[in-house]
């Protein structure tokens, strides 16, 4: 026993008891004693003061470095490119029947109102929607959050410039000030909660604090409720308020790589200028004297030409040429700059072939990588269609119907009015015919189905099907013939033979 738990049984047997009952139980894991050979760190703080202490140094890092660094810009870039898309993330509605078929014709006038409302999303009508879209993400990635004011039917001032009176006020983290706190309102982190911890208002400021020329105040905000505000936000623990930038465990690391890779730079561009230095071995009174300049009495600086198959033949008795070797270039820089890019691109869930660059490998391994990688990539789209697009589009039916622009018919079955597939930037194909081939396959044995590989393309089945539908009414129009059409003739003449009870053996699928 330990000498003071055998004190303290002497006074209190029951709590010299619990404590070698503890020291039993931590005995079994090593981590959590500390010793000489590691840092053992104890804080026990609560996420929100964490992000009361951290949130902006943090936001403010990482923008400098988005303007700064080519590295960040690039993956940002990639995450961004590759959980929204160059086209968003698209949505296909799919109301139902009572039946459960769905209704095509207020699908259809869903959809129609939606390409309108996609041109002018926003009030500004800066930006279209899926230009929003990675606007936002950008922003979430970078700053660990941002907002958006959900703006529904007639709004003072506002010209929503679409037929469905619905608009977005996109607004980054600034204007809701992390160190906006009152107790006594239940406000932390500028977010007014209940006693369930349920944001019910957000305080916002009517302008950017960094825009203007004086120190904003509390005189400057708006109190919004929370169903008109999207709030967008990267949360890592239970019960955390705001958004952590995605970069926060990596910073220092990139940071690194950037002083790193600058100090070799410079070191190469010192490498490639020539410099010599004369050498003198023997003192003055040895023979060696300098030419003194008589104007300044110092010795006069030598100027030595060097050019391919010179003799110098001025050196003076002691003297012998000598070159200044950095070392540079650094052949370990590649090797180095390398390993450190694996952890950055592990940090923040992209793809190290995409930030680093660096395809190098076999078929089999880059599609290993981007299959295991893609999965990071789809939950962080969960993630955005979550707490972004879906509640935009829920917004969007509801507003559509009360406007008058897209009525729910009264066929519709009940609650499956905002019944939405939302189409997600799909894997890309490494090899195409490789690709193509599997997925024939599968079709043709039944395990996929032909919508399934037009989602897996990113692409909208309806919207090919018509695309399709046109392009071949054109050919026949113009009486022009390609390989597809001879495929599709076969194929209705094969299937026009099977149904007529003759076999076809030509025809082994769909």
């Amino acid at each position: 026993m330990h000498p003071l738990d055998r004190l303290i049984a002497q006074i209190s047997p029951e709590r010299a008891l619990r404590r070698a009952q503890a020291r039993t139980a931590l005995a079994y894991y090593e981590a959590a004693k500390p010793d000489h050979q590691r840092k053992f760190h104890r804080d026990r703080r609560g996420p929100n003061l964490l992000a009361d202490q951290g949130a902006i140094a943090l936001r403010t890092q990482m923008r400098h470095l988005d303007r700064n660094h080519d590295l960040v810009v690039g993956a940002l870039n990639v995450l961004v490119n590759n959980t929204i898309g160059p086209q968003g993330i698209g949505v296909e509605f799919q109301p139902r029947r009572a039946d459960g078929t769905i209704h095509t014709e207020y699908a259809a006038a869903l959809a129609e109102a939606w390409r309108d409302w996609q041109r002018r999303p926003e009030v500004t009508w800066r930006h279209t929607w899926p230009q929003c879209q990675r606007l936002l993400a950008r922003t979430w990635y970078r700053d660990g959050e941002a907002f958006s004011q959900r703006l529904r039917g007639q709004v003072d001032y506002l010209d929503h410039g679409t037929r469905v009176p619905y608009s977005l006020e996109l607004l980054e983290p600034d204007f809701v000030p992390v160190e906006f706190t009152d107790a006594t309102k239940s406000i932390r982190q500028a977010i007014e909660v209940n006693a369930w911890n349920r944001a019910v208002a957000y305080w916002v400021y009517r302008t950017h604090p960094g825009e203007g020329t004086s120190l904003p105040s509390t005189a400057d905000m708006k109190r919004i409720p929370a169903d008109r505000m999207l709030h967008l936000a990267e949360r890592s623990r239970i019960g955390q308020l705001r958004g952590i930038t995605r970069f926060a465990s990596v910073i220092q690391r990139i940071g690194d790589i950037k002083d790193y890779e600058e100090s070799e730079r410079i070191a190469a561009k010192v490498a490639a200028m020539l410099t010599a230095y004369v050498k003198r071995q023997a003192p003055v009174d040895e023979g060696y004297v300098p030419t003194i300049d008589p104007a300044t009495g110092k010795p006069v600086a030598r100027d030595i030409a060097l050019q391919p198959g010179v003799i110098i033949d001025t050196l003076a008795v002691g003297e012998e040429i000598g070159l200044i070797d950095s070392k540079r270039p650094n052949p370990n820089l590649v090797t180095f700059r390398n390993g450190q890019l694996r952890a950055f691109a592990a940090g923040i869930n992209a793809s190290y072939s995409s930030v680093s660059r660096n395809y190098d490998g076999t078929y089999s391994s880059q599609r290993q990588e981007l299959v295991e990688q893609f999965v990071h990539y789809a939950c962080l789209t969960d993630d955005f269609v979550g707490q972004t697009v879906a509640p935009v589009v829920e917004d969007f039916i509801a507003v559509a119907h009360l406007s008058g622009v897209a009525s729910r018919p009264r066929d519709v079955k009940p609650g499956t009015d905002n019944d939405v597939l939302y189409v997600a930037p799909s894997m890309p194909w490494i090899d195409p015919a490789k690709e193509a081939l599997a997925w024939l396959t599968l079709v043709r044995a039944g395990f996929a189905s032909e919508v399934e590989v037009i989602r897996r393309r990113g692409q909208v089945p309806d919207a090919l099907l018509e695309q399709v539908k046109e392009w071949r009414r054109k050919v026949t129009d113009a009486g022009v013939s390609f390989d597809s059409d001879a495929a599709l003739v076969h194929a209705q003449a094969a299937a026009a033979m099977n149904d007529g009870g003759v076999p076809s053996p030509s025809t082994t699928g769909p």
